[in-house]
Parts: C-alpha cells; structure tokens; sequence
C-alpha cells in the first residue's frame, strides 16, 4: 500500500514561516521525484516544487526564493520549507511521488493534502 502523508500545515501570519513535511511509504523512494503541488479554492491543482533524486529543483515563478524543497532518503521524506509566507499562498499543499515506467508509463501518487492559511 503506497501512502504519502503530509504534516506541518496551519495558520500562519503574512511574512511567516511554515515547514511541510511528506512521509512516503510503499515505495523505493530513492527511484521517485518527489514534488509539492497546492490548489487554491477555484483553481487548478499547479506545481510548487519538484526535487529528484540527485537533487534537481524545480519551482513556480511564484516561490522561487522565498520555498526550498529538499528530501531525506533515509527517512523516506520530503520537506517544503516557506518563508515570507503570502496570503496569495493560502492553499491546500499535495505531496507527489512520480516516475516513468519502462521508459514509457507514467506512475503518479499523491497525498491528501494539508491546509496553509497565511492571513492576520
């Protein structure tokens, strides 16, 4: 059974600071990208950040520099540090694990996501 679970979510102040966590067990996680996707009420589900295993990152216009993304192997974990927190970035934050198949089919889990509410 693959299981991605999200933590660290909450209610914070803008130019706060929140740390999500995703524990992922049920796969090699070393063979997955690892990524941060969070849909606000309305809109589409859009990417945040992805890292991979040799640490390649990839991040929204909207974040880079204010989130980093990183991954712990050994703990089966993937971390999305906020700084600067926007109301903008109120959303509900989804874990991701991705790979290709073969070469050829695309696997894809998610979480169920954790709230971020930045508003005084």
């Amino acid at each position: 059974q693959v299981q991605l679970v999200e933590s660290g979510g909450g209610l914070v102040q803008p130019g706060g600071s929140l740390r999500l966590s995703c524990a992922a067990s049920g796969i090699i996680f070393s063979m997955y990208t690892m990524g941060w996707y969070r849909q606000a009420p309305g809109k589409q589900r859009d990417l945040v950040a992805t890292i991979t295993n040799g640490g390649s990152t990839n991040y929204a216009d909207s974040v880079k520099v204010r989130f980093t993304i990183s991954r712990d192997n050994a703990k089966n974990t993937v971390y999305l540090q906020m700084n600067s927190l926007k109301p903008e970035d109120t959303a509900v934050y989804y874990c991701n694990a991705a790979r290709v198949v073969g070469g050829v089919i695309p696997v894809d889990y998610w979480g169920q996501g954790t709230q971020v509410t930045v508003s005084s």
